[in-house]
């Protein structure tokens, strides 16, 4: 079935006026003070390298869900230099490999939301998402009770993937 598509090009104006280019320099930004910090399992800091840190995401959309976070407060991948680029693919390859070890998956979501249209919770800090899949791991909670059920707690993720990163 072909997806039918209607245009409506007099509402590019309007969708150029109000687009959302929100900043909340009110606050300190959290991926900052998490990368100034230690690794270690209060903070759900993981891994540091020059550039580049791993955490646990706060409010996991699953078991194993890692963000992987440039050190630099950045919003964009074409802000980040080259040396920042590369340490950031590599710390996310290395994340991917640890979670495939400590979980065995059946697969994996990576994924970056880029500005508050995409999505982004924290838009003035790029990082990247690791959520690894397994099949049949969705169920009724989520679609009809709105809730998540997640079978380990953030400190047992913490251990669990630590010692492979």
């Amino acid at each position: 079935m072909a997806l039918e598509r209607l245009f409506a090009a007099w509402r590019e104006g309007y969708v150029a006026s109000v687009s959302a280019k929100e900043t909340r320099e009110d606050t300190e930004c959290v991926f900052c003070v998490l990368g100034a910090g230690e690794v270690d399992e209060s903070t759900g800091v993981l891994r540091k390298s020059q550039f580049t840190y791993v955490v646990l995401n706060a409010f996991p959309y699953g078991s194993g869900h890692l963000l992987v976070v440039p050190r630099r407060h950045v919003g964009a991948l074409e802000e980040l230099s080259d040396e920042e680029f590369s340490d950031f693919f590599l710390v996310l390859r290395d994340a991917v490999g640890a979670l495939n070890k400590a979980y065995d998956p059946d697969g994996m979501n990576l994924g970056m939301n880029l500005g508050t249209a995409a999505g982004a919770g924290i838009p003035g800090h790029l990082h990247a998402h690791t959520l690894p899949r397994w099949s049949g791991d969705t169920n009724f909670m989520t679609t009809i009770g709105e809730t998540r059920v997640l079978p380990a707690s953030l400190q047992a993720t913490w251990q669990k993937v630590h010692d492979y990163l």
